[in-house]
């Protein structure tokens, strides 16, 4: 069960970026035993469909250049067959407790998040990595739930919302929109770790929170209706982003990505369509089909936004949605 069609143009890129990677490793630059980019990084290095990105770790591992290796992800072959990151942590040298700083310790989470998931993220942990005693964190950060705020402080810190936007309220709703997801391709771990009923006190996102509340607040809703809009973008974006963690922790798990998993499920699920009880759904599986989550991203927000429309067109007879 394919996720891209043969003879396209993504057939041609995985084999370039795929190709680029064999020269590193032959090359050395990247060693036996070093992680490989992962497929959110070639997603975000190269600009592909994630479903090309696969494609490159599923031809490495083909040509014998790497393995997966559960909870760790795809490394080069050959070495000690190790990967550094299983290597017991060592101590970082020449960063003196007294320099410690709240910032640096989020920003230490952040990293350790970004590269192994939250679920890696510790207080032992980051001690390590900055190379410090684990109770000197405590001097600057109450306990691992303050930690996760400064580090999503840290990270929604990081969004720059346009300094000039559209007057339009739909293309700044994108801007938005976009502005989110990229974020949350950047740090696949920010969907699961912010909250929806139970919205976490986080300074550096009220700029984004205001841009899009008043945005909202100039369509001629009321109260409760634009609020209500606001939350299901928020989770809309939230809730596809979920996808990113979750397939990042499965590949890294199994050491299978999406396109392998599904075509291994093929066969199960052939055999429980012959009988021809599901006709549409036999036609859809057993045609092409290129799966990518930026595009199921775009489509949702565009439909998300048509019938955000359509409600303001009803509610304000004679006025524009666009």
């Amino acid at each position: 069960m394919s996720t891209s069609a043969p003879g396209s143009a993504a057939t041609s890129r995985y084999r370039e970026i795929a190709a680029d990677l064999r020269r590193q490793i032959e090359s050395g630059e990247l060693a036996p035993g070093m992680r490989v980019p992962s497929t959110r990084a070639i997603v975000d290095r190269w600009g592909v469909a994630m479903a090309t990105a696969t494609r490159v770790l599923t031809e490495l591992r083909h040509q014998g250049l790497v393995r997966a290796v559960p909870g760790v992800g795809t490394v080069v072959e050959g070495g000690d067959r190790r990967p550094a990151r299983t290597s017991p942590p060592q101590r970082r040298q020449g960063a003196p407790e007294g320099t410690l700083t709240s910032e640096r310790i989020a920003a230490a989470g952040v990293a350790i998040a970004d590269g192994e998931g939250l679920s890696a993220v510790s207080m032992r942990r980051v001690a390590s990595e900055l190379g410090v005693a684990t109770m000197s964190l405590y001097r600057h950060v109450r306990d691992k739930d303050d930690l996760l705020l400064r580090m999503l402080d840290a990270v929604l810190g990081e969004w720059r919302l346009p300094e000039d936007p559209p007057a339009a309220w739909r293309p700044r709703v994108e801007i938005a929109a976009r502005l989110f997801w990229d974020a949350c391709r950047r740090h696949p771990w920010l969907a699961p770790a912010l909250s929806i009923t139970r919205p976490q006190p986080v300074a550096a996102g009220l700029p984004f929170a205001e841009f899009l509340l008043a945005t909202l607040d100039g369509l001629g809703l009321d109260h409760q209706t634009t609020f209500t809009a606001y939350i299901t973008l928020v989770n809309y974006v939230r809730g596809t982003a979920m996808n990113l963690e979750m397939e990042a922790e499965a590949e890294a798990a199994t050491g299978v990505d999406n396109e392998e998993w599904l075509d291994a499920q093929e066969p199960a699920l052939r055999a429980i369509v012959t009988a021809g009880r599901f006709p549409v759904f036999t036609r859809f599986i057993s045609q092409e089909y290129d799966f990518s989550l930026d595009g199921l991203f775009e489509f949702g927000l565009g439909r998300l936004l048509d019938g955000l429309a359509a409600l303001v067109a009803e509610g304000a007879p004679g006025r524009s949605g666009a």
